[in-house]
């Protein structure tokens, strides 16, 4: 860590800055301090049922002074890839608010040629679940925004958009291609504008596989909170190595 200088952060969302609707002691301060500072950072998170649009909206509520394209989310990563793509039919599996991001691509219930799966939260019927099956087995390719296992809402840890991945995969017998964290491909589209090498960004995160290992693994420093999801029985039994653990972001900042 102290061979490495850190001249850029990403910085996750959901269990950094807040915990669903609780704010994260210090997290607005730091924010604050980064910004005096003027230390380049963007939000990189793999939040799928809100827009770009509406997670900077919450964050400006919450006093911190953010623009939409500081906020990297899998659903916009996803629909950059698939405009390159035209005419590509997408089914969406994701809230209402993520599908802001899919404006203008060829959005269909029927014959996708690509299943994109977000979190649908208790939207992951029986009959949904089903008809992306069925999508996939005639020959859709299965995107998966995130895998994450779960998170936090309020005191407990819910499922996440993983698991019912999972179980397409597992029914179909095709792999998801990840989009989001800990795909490099994700870092790689997080990092654009920055004008900062990887090895001197680090990742601020509470998810010791897809923050700090994802980010170690695409060259950055991976820096967990033990706010969120952490929990320190589940980090050791990854026997994954973070290059600082810290109690939450504001920690963090005091040592810059």
């Amino acid at each position: 860590m102290a061979e490495r200088e850190i001249k850029g952060l990403l910085i996750d969302i959901d269990g950094v800055i807040y915990d669903d609707e609780e704010v994260i002691p210090d997290s607005i301060y730091a924010m604050r301090w980064l910004q005096q500072k003027r230390i380049p950072f963007r939000f990189a998170t793999n939040a799928t049922s809100r827009s770009r649009a509406s997670l900077a909206g919450r964050l400006r509520d919450l006093g911190i002074e953010v623009a939409d394209d500081q906020v990297i989310n899998t659903p916009y990563v996803a629909a950059r890839e698939l405009r390159e793509r035209p005419w590509t039919r997408c089914m969406l599996l994701v809230k209402e608010d993520a599908r802001r991001e899919f404006d203008g691509l060829t959005l269909v219930d029927r014959d996708p040629q690509v299943v994109v799966v977000g979190d649908l939260a208790s939207g992951f019927d029986y009959a949904t679940l089903n008809r992306a099956f069925q999508a996939v087995l005639g020959g859709a390719e299965l995107l998966a925004l995130q895998k994450d296992r779960f998170w936090r809402v309020r005191d407990e840890l819910v499922l996440d958009a993983g698991p019912f991945v999972v179980a397409l995969e597992y029914a179909t017998g095709r792999n998801a291609r990840l989009v989001g964290k800990p795909s490099r491909d994700f870092f790689r589209v997080a990092l654009e504008g920055m004008g900062i090498p990887p090895q001197q960004v680090a990742m601020v995160g509470d998810d010791i596989e897809n923050d700090v290992k994802g980010a170690q693994e695409a060259g950055l420093l991976g820096i967990l909170v033990q706010t969120g999801k952490y929990r320190p029985d589940l980090v050791e039994r990854t026997g994954i190595q973070p290059d600082l653990v810290v109690k939450n972001l504001g920690d963090f900042v005091a040592r810059f």
